[in-house]
């Protein structure tokens, strides 16, 4: 599969062939659904808390007696029951939302992601990326012309370049992100996967094992 290589400007500067066992691979919907629920669940903080009726202050009298009064028996104002007692089968912080899920299926489903992406036209080719000192609105106007206009997009890195990371950090619909990380996820939540050249031979030799 061939496709343009651009430049910062969003000009093409050439050709690029797409390796194949990468951008043209056939796509799992199931495995990539399964992958993708397992990473949301393991991002969860599970920070969730609700008191239960033994946590909630108060409520240590019996309201009234057990009989004679005509009304219902209670023995506490802290019972789910009662306006400001404890929540029956609330969010606890012991819930675990972690799921596991084999290395090799993280890194098939990364590879068909990257080739539904190329089959939708959806992967950029950069040749580089030159920046004299980290400035969002140098960086601002590089993903204005590569793909702002069009939609949200993921600058893939080779390595860690900081003064990438922190210009483009504040820029709204764009993330950046090393090659050797990437995750299914994190592709599916922009609209265009952007690779310098350098990136492709990362994805190659991390996620082909």
């Amino acid at each position: 599969m061939k496709t343009k290589i651009l430049n910062q400007k969003g000009e093409a500067v050439g050709d690029y062939e797409l390796p194949k066992e990468l951008f043209e691979l056939e796509i799992n919907a199931d495995l990539i659904h399964q992958v993708v629920l397992s990473q949301r669940s393991n991002r969860r903080q599970g920070t969730a808390k609700a008191k239960g009726r033994g946590e909630v202050s108060g409520g240590g009298k019996k309201p009234w007696r057990q009989k004679g009064t005509g009304r219902a028996r209670h023995g506490s104002t802290r019972s789910p029951l009662w306006v400001g007692g404890g929540v029956t089968f609330g969010p606890v912080l012991e819930k675990n939302y972690k799921r596991i899920v084999p290395k090799k299926m993280k890194r098939r489903a990364v590879l068909q992601v990257l080739s539904g992406k190329a089959k939708e036209n959806l992967v950029l080719i950069l040749d580089k990326i030159e920046l004299e000192k980290p400035k969002t609105k140098e960086m601002a106007k590089i993903f204005g012309n590569l793909f702002l206009k069009k939609g949200s997009g993921l600058l893939v890195l080779p390595k860690m370049e900081k003064s990438i990371i922190l210009s483009a950090r504040n820029i709204p619909k764009s993330g950046t992100m090393q090659a050797k990380d990437l995750s299914a996820l994190d592709m599916l939540n922009y609209k265009y996967v952007v690779l310098l050249k350098d990136s492709v031979d990362v994805i190659k030799n991390t996620f082909l094992k």
